[in-house]
């Protein structure tokens, strides 16, 4: 083998790495020497390379450490898609845990809060009882935390397993589950490293409270945090819509051209395929480049959370539905009550016992249309069987059209 082949096959080898860590990264975030093993070797070997990749395609910034690799990411969904999407997209402590609430939320920024004055070690009681006076402070009174409820408790330990997902917190003895059934306990080590890289922000909180007014919205305070400040070159504005943009494309499903912002949709309508070749390349999602948009396709299906098509009754539900709203086009909530209904009966032998029950179908086009509207697939306008669903351009990928057997001949 000459040295030129040799060459390009190292070179394959370590795009290849690079890709899986890209992945991982758009996926978790955080890579672990104890929990990652190769995919975190590999992030350190690349980490040049992956640091100036991430720097000029998203403006993201990677912090590699000696046992840890943290990406901090930032995006502001805008845009009534993207927006609808964000929200259907809580935070999870693991696979199958319900989704967070605004209580898990509060505490969670709490919890971030009271390890910031912390010893380096601490146990789950003692951050228990910081957080109870914590929040004693004004602007939390609409929201009681005593922790004496086993639904309190079990708060408190998905924000907690969140902590130890990010490599904050690192569990040396105890259990969060004997914790929630009371009693129990668990002793932490604090890393403050990884505490420090957990607020993701353009701007300190500090330096933005002044501005801000006495009672800001939520949406204020996001957007005077992640405010990036003037450009006064149009190098700097170029590149500041490149990072827009592919902040859209890597973490929504689908982008729409008629729902960004004028300059953003100029510039991905000038440059959607050299961008999107680029992120292509790196993170190995294929783009599908239609009149009404963008979506950059996972073919593997590791980088989000809700899949489509998905297997079980609800996930097939899902697809049904979509192939019906794709042939159909809008429809109201009560007509597609109706034909859940005759879904349910023709799929008897493969769907749970259960969807054949008298109002079932509710929670099946629920289910199905909380799964469209988080990817993009479809809007819904009102509430109740009155609602209205508009089938989204991407939607059309789902139509299926019946079979056409033309007449053969015999040879």
């Amino acid at each position: 083998m000459s040295r030129t082949s040799v060459a390009d096959a190292l070179e394959s080898r370590d795009a290849e790495a690079r890709v899986r860590v890209i992945r991982a990264l758009l996926a978790r975030q955080v890579l672990s020497s104890q929990r990652d093993g190769e995919l975190f070797r590999l992030a350190r070997r690349h980490a040049d390379t992956l640091r100036a990749w991430f720097e000029a395609e998203t403006g993201w910034r990677l912090i590699v450490e000696a046992e840890t690799v943290r990406l901090l990411t930032s995006y502001i969904p805008t845009g009534p898609t993207a927006e609808a999407i964000a929200q259907r997209h809580p935070a999870r402590a693991r696979r199958g845990d319900p989704p967070f609430t605004r209580r898990r939320y509060v505490l969670l920024c709490l919890a971030l809060a009271v390890l910031e004055r912390s010893d380096p070690q601490t146990s789950l009681g003692q951050l228990a009882d910081d957080l109870v006076l914590a929040a004693r402070q004004p602007g939390l009174e609409t929201i009681e935390f005593t922790l004496g409820t086993r639904a309190e408790r079990s708060d408190l330990v998905a924000a907690i397993r969140i902590l130890l997902e990010y490599g904050v917190l690192d569990r040396v003895a105890g259990d969060e589950d004997a914790y929630v059934a009371s009693g129990g306990d668990a002793l932490y080590d604090v890393d403050r490293r990884m505490l420090a890289t957990m607020l993701s922000t353009k701007h300190s909180p500090g330096m933005v409270a002044g501005s801000l007014g006495p009672s800001p919205s939520i949406g204020d305070i996001e957007a005077a945090l992640q405010k990036p400040p003037p450009a006064y070159t149009d190098e700097e504005s170029n590149r500041r819509l490149r990072h827009a943009v592919s902040h859209r494309l890597l973490c929504d499903p689908v982008v729409y051209y008629d729902e960004l912002p004028d300059d953003e949709r100029l510039y991905l309508t000038n440059q959607r395929v050299p961008l999107t070749s680029r992120l292509a390349a790196a993170t190995g999602l294929v783009p599908e480049l239609r009149a009404e948009g963008v979506a950059m396709v996972d073919p593997e299906d590791q980088l989000t959370d809700v899949r489509m098509p998905d297997q079980g009754t609800d996930g097939h539900a899902t697809l049904l539905l979509a192939e019906h709203l794709a042939l159909v086009g809008a429809a109201t909530i009560a007509s597609l009550r109706s034909v859940m209904r005759r879904l349910a009966k023709d799929n008897a032998s493969f769907w749970r016992k259960t969807t054949r029950d008298t109002g079932a179908e509710n929670d099946l086009v629920n289910d199905a249309l909380e799964r469209l509207v988080g990817l993009g697939l479809v809007r819904v306008i009102g509430e109740g069987s009155n609602g209205a669903v508009e089938p989204l351009p991407a939607l059309r990928r789902f139509a299926v059209t019946a079979p056409t057997i033309r007449d053969r001949k015999v040879r």
